[in-house]
């Protein structure tokens, strides 16, 4: 109990960097007592006992506010539990509020919340990432120990990078996203923000696997994460994307830090290639077709009447619909529902959404040929360390390009890990990435775990 009151007075005391929104500190503070009975019991303990937990506000958590930092959804309060809060109660964690995020999961850099930008624990005049800015920022600055955020393009990996931590996207389909707010469907996923990659594998054992209530789940069996990541493994093939690390966007000591750990894993007797993907500059543009037009249709549920906002001027059916959503969605989510209105219409169907697919296609076809010789692919996992609050807002195609390295693992389902290692000369950290085959998390986690350790 004493622990839980240590980490509410720590997050707390950090309000300004505006990370939560809501710290159920009663809640939790309760929770860690009926711990604390347990153990007197002398019954063993449960698996995430006492562990302190923060939920993006995307995560429904019954009975409890889930707004996706919007407007739209200001005063909603969640009538059941996201799977994965159910499956991290029951291991005994204790869930200890509310992180703020950019509204609806869309964006890269957490300005985009209705509750104000989340600030950089490190450099207060810096963005933590997006869009699991605030879970992030629990993390790297001790206010919980392990955050659940979501990933569609890179939402849990680019913070974590950005704060110097460890951000973990599993493959598609590896976690239930029942109780998960809808962005963007056949993208999202549930992911982990924690110190270590030993922890985050604690927790993907407990909240993976299957679910009646998410059809789109695997019913693979879950693998003991938790008792194989720290084993020793056979060297690996690794494979690099040649145009990725010359690409012009990329920082140059981001470059030559990733190029140093080449020559060191194949030092340590790893085969690592260069590869060559022709498609690099595709990817983003693929994406956020897809990830529009999905949006386009999941949001359009949010009208005023059903769900949502409802505005007080309302001369007529019409008025009441168009002014719901001008006054419940910020300009980020606006603008993304009219580009994927857009994309679904009649006369560009075929030119783009239709074309963004066949080109998704052809990179997962791609990528399962890749893992037929490699083990792994590396990356940077952004083009840049953390940039200032404000300098992208005017620049969406800018703010856009940040998800350059990311959304390639969404956009063919692998799963994918960004592990701080490195620090620029402005005194920022950055991460790798590391992505594997399809529900090969136990390679991706022990390599992950690997080139820590050659780091240390």
């Amino acid at each position: 109990m004493e622990a839980v009151r240590f980490f509410v007075e720590i997050a707390t005391s950090g309000a300004s960097l505006n990370a939560w929104l809501n710290i159920y500190e009663d809640e939790a503070v309760a929770t860690a007592k009926k711990l604390d009975e347990h153990i007197a019991t002398g019954e063993p303990l449960l698996p995430l006992h006492g562990v302190v937990v923060g939920l993006k506000d995307v995560i429904a958590y019954k009975h409890h506010p889930l707004s996706a930092a919007s407007k739209m959804l200001e005063n909603f309060h969640s009538i059941f539990d996201a799977t994965v809060v159910e499956k991290l109660q029951q291991a005994g964690a204790v869930i200890l509020g509310r992180q703020n995020c950019d509204e609806f999961a869309m964006g890269s850099s957490n300005e985009n919340s209705a509750y104000g930008p989340v600030k950089n624990g490190i450099d207060p005049t810096r963005v933590p990432g997006g869009s699991s800015g605030g879970s992030a920022v629990g993390v790297q600055m001790n206010h919980c120990m392990i955050s659940l955020g979501s990933d569609t393009g890179g939402s849990v990996r680019q913070p974590a990078d950005f704060c110097g931590i460890v951000g973990l996207k599993p493959s598609y389909g590896r976690i239930s996203r029942y109780g998960l707010t809808s962005y963007a469907s056949s993208f999202d996923q549930i992911g982990i923000f924690a110190k270590s990659v030993g922890d985050a594998a604690v927790v993907l054992e407990i909240i993976a696997g299957p679910d009646a209530f998410d059809s789109t789940v695997s019913q693979l069996p879950v693998p003991a994460y938790s008792a194989v990541v720290h084993e020793p493994t056979p060297k690996k093939r690794i494979a690099y994307f040649k145009e990725a690390l010359e690409h012009p966007s990329l920082d140059p000591e981001i470059r030559a830090a990733i190029y140093t750990s080449i020559d060191n894993l194949q030092k340590a007797g790893y085969t690592v290639d260069a590869v060559s993907f022709d498609m690099l500059d595709l990817v983003v543009p693929t994406y956020y077709v897809l990830t529009t037009a999905e949006a386009s249709s999941n949001l359009s549920r949010y009208d005023g009447v059903k769900f949502g906002h409802r505005s007080n001027d309302n001369k007529d059916l019409t008025a009441l619909y168009k002014n719901a959503r001008s006054e419940g969605f910020g300009k980020e989510v606006k603008r993304r529902i009219m580009l994927g209105t857009f994309v679904l219409s009649a006369g560009y169907f075929d030119a783009y959404f239709t074309k963004a697919q066949q080109i998704r296609k052809l990179l997962v076809d791609g990528a399962a040929q890749l893992f037929k010789n490699y083990d792994a692919i590396i990356l940077p996992t952004v083009p840049s360390p953390a940039f200032l609050i404000g300098d992208n807002t005017k620049d969406s195609v800018a703010m856009f390009l940040a998800d350059i390295y990311t959304v390639y693992a969404n956009l063919v389902g692998i799963p994918a890990i960004s592990i701080p290692l490195y620090k620029h000369s402005n005194g920022l950290p950055f991460g790798l990435q590391v992505m594997c085959a399809p529900y090969e998390e136990v390679t991706l986690l022990q390599l992950s775990t690997a080139i820590q350790k050659s780091h240390e």
